[in-house]
């Protein structure tokens, strides 16, 4: 494939096409809009799961859709800039576009996570959407399967993170999130600014219950420490390791 041609948004439909002669596989990357503390870029989940779905499309020669950039966010809605959608609206979105992927032939949907507020409505579209092929007579698709993968909660980055940062990485606005969006623009380094001690990490409810435990944003992070450094080890070895899933992926019957 030439320079962008493992990008869907880059192709034309007779490419797709040509690819589903040889692979049945296609990565899609998930991300939010949302708040990272008074120094995190809006869209750090978004462009963490991007960078490294893209490289991961590189290493095996995957197609990989465009991010989809919103989320389930509503305990962020405080904070300004945020844009979220219901558990119930990203289900049915993501259950929809998994379900046009699969009436085109694909049949191993391989998601990369970059927000934690996903997962559960992530799975639920999963389980939405093997019910809707199941009953679909007019596809058969025997290989039909979906995985999830959360860069930040595979547990080689979690070490890496936590050698990095120690208890300073946190929860939430996380310098190795931000970090990982420093080998993408370095504008968005987290500035070294005067900040308190952030808000000790605990539990997320609803959006003003999340504004009153963490008043700027951040859960137990200092964001600042972050560095294009650390992205780059971060980012490299987030993709390395879900390039090896996703070739077990390929490899599943």
């Amino acid at each position: 494939m030439r320079n962008n041609q493992r990008r869907l948004s880059f192709l034309t439909w007779t490419e797709i096409q040509n690819y589903l002669e040889r692979s049945k596989t296609i990565i899609i990357p998930i991300g939010s809009t949302e708040q990272h503390g008074p120094t995190g870029a809006i869209g750090t989940d978004a462009l963490t799961a991007d960078a490294i779905a893209n490289r991961v499309a590189q290493e095996t020669n995957t197609i990989v859709t465009p991010v989809l950039s919103y989320g389930m966010a509503q305990h962020h809605l405080a904070f300004p800039g945020t844009m979220s959608l219901r558990p119930s609206t990203f289900q049915m979105m993501l259950h929809d576009l998994i379900f046009s992927l699969v009436s085109n032939g694909f049949e191993k949907i391989f998601v990369v996570n970059g927000h934690g507020g996903n997962i559960a409505s992530t799975k639920a579209a999963f389980s939405e959407v093997y019910r809707t092929v199941d009953e679909n007579k007019q596809i058969q698709h025997k290989g039909f399967k979906c995985k999830l993968y959360s860069w930040f909660l595979l547990p080689e980055v979690r070490k890496l993170a936590f050698d990095l940062y120690g208890q300073e990485e946190g929860q939430h606005a996380t310098p190795s999130e931000i970090a990982i969006t420093l080998t993408i623009d370095e504008s968005l380094i987290a500035k070294n600014i005067p900040l308190p001690a952030p808000a000790p990490s605990g539990p997320i409810y609803d959006k003003n219950d999340f504004k009153s435990r963490y008043p700027d944003g951040r859960m137990g992070s200092v964001p600042y420490l972050a560095k294009k450094e650390h992205g780059k080890l971060l980012l490299e070895l987030s993709a390395r390791i879900l390039t090896k899933a996703l070739i077990a992926f390929n490899n599943e019957k």
